[in-house]
């Protein structure tokens, strides 16, 4: 049997009942589609609304805390459905105590929703054993400005990179030890992105985020910022490059930076006709492969050998 009350209760923005419970709002890690709060306890919860206009909540802490604000309330003040509803029943109407107001939260997929539960469990890594005893990446490039959070660790010890598409986080790559290469359960690619400054004057694509983080390292240049395609590009990947090459500053360089195998030129190929559909007149192309080398990464570890990650410092450290 239909249950309106029910229907209605989780419909109320939760970020504003969890507002009226002491929980704030983190400006930092939340976007247009997503909201993540904590509290003075130490809960963090990532908030967001299906396509059905139901607002949905995760805790980062436990796996089992989620659902509607009817689990919410049931999870925090252990009350039964009848007491519940007499909590929620005045949020119907005027809320029962004064809360910040919010802009409404974009529609989300459950599996995009997962994505971002189990991303929120990873952590910032501007250390990361693997990308520097692995792949010869210094932690003053990791922890630098430009990538400073596109790098997180997960709790298996992988290499986590977000990517992006115009709604925000939509999968991340995940690389670790073995040639171990994963990508998120229920994701899809968009790009990984580093940091864009006003300042930039170029933007570098590379097949992965460890590819670009080579280049970064091997061609230091504080003007420039990153993007990885993560291989094979899927439908939806050249119109957000097309984005990227748009929100470049003028008089810049757009440069493809791809393996110096044949997919390498096919994913150059995408890049240049990213490129001339941004009809960006002001800008340059620039294809580039390594030379005597199958990547960037392969360039890095085998000019050093016996390589110290910390041996050569980057320039990005100033971006």
């Amino acid at each position: 049997m239909f249950d309106s009350e029910l229907h209605n209760f989780k419909r109320i923005d939760l970020r504003a009942y969890a507002a009226s419970q002491g929980y704030m709002l983190d400006n930092k890690e939340s976007w247009k589609g997503s909201a993540v709060m904590r509290d003075a306890r130490g809960d963090k919860i990532i908030i967001k609304r299906d396509a059905d206009g139901v607002y949905q909540y995760f805790s980062v802490r436990d796996d089992q805390d989620n659902g509607t604000i009817i689990d919410f309330v049931k999870n925090r003040q252990r009350l039964t459905l009848g007491a519940v509803r007499k909590e929620l029943r005045p949020w119907i109407g005027q809320p029962p105590v004064p809360v910040p107001s919010f802009a409404p939260l974009q529609a989300t997929t459950k599996d995009r929703q997962r994505v971002e539960a189990d991303y929120a469990r990873s952590m910032d890594a501007e250390r990361h054993t693997y990308l520097e005893q692995e792949r010869a990446l210094p932690p003053s490039l990791l922890g630098s400005p430009r990538f400073r959070g596109r790098i997180r660790i997960d709790g298996r010890g992988n290499a986590v990179f977000p990517h992006y598409d115009a709604n925000g986080l939509c999968g991340y790559e995940l690389k670790n030890r073995n040639g171990f290469t994963g990508f998120a359960s229920g994701g899809s690619k968009g790009l990984w992105l580093s940091h864009e400054q006003p300042f930039d004057n170029c933007i570098v694509f590379c097949e992965s985020a460890i590819d670009a983080l080579s280049h970064a390292f091997l061609f230091p240049n504080a003007r420039a910022r990153y993007a990885s395609i993560g291989g094979k590009p899927n439908p939806l990947q050249p119109e957000l490059i097309r984005a990227a090459i748009k929100r470049l500053p003028k008089y810049g360089k757009v440069v493809a930076a791809m393996d110096a195998d044949v997919e390498g030129g096919k994913l150059a190929d995408v890049v240049r006709e990213a490129f001339q559909l941004s009809a960006r007149d002001d800008l340059v192309f620039v294809f580039q492969q390594p030379v005597g080398f199958k990547d960037w990464n392969d360039q890095i570890r085998g000019k050093q050998p016996d390589f110290f990650p910390a041996a050569r410092p980057s320039s990005l450290d100033v971006a």
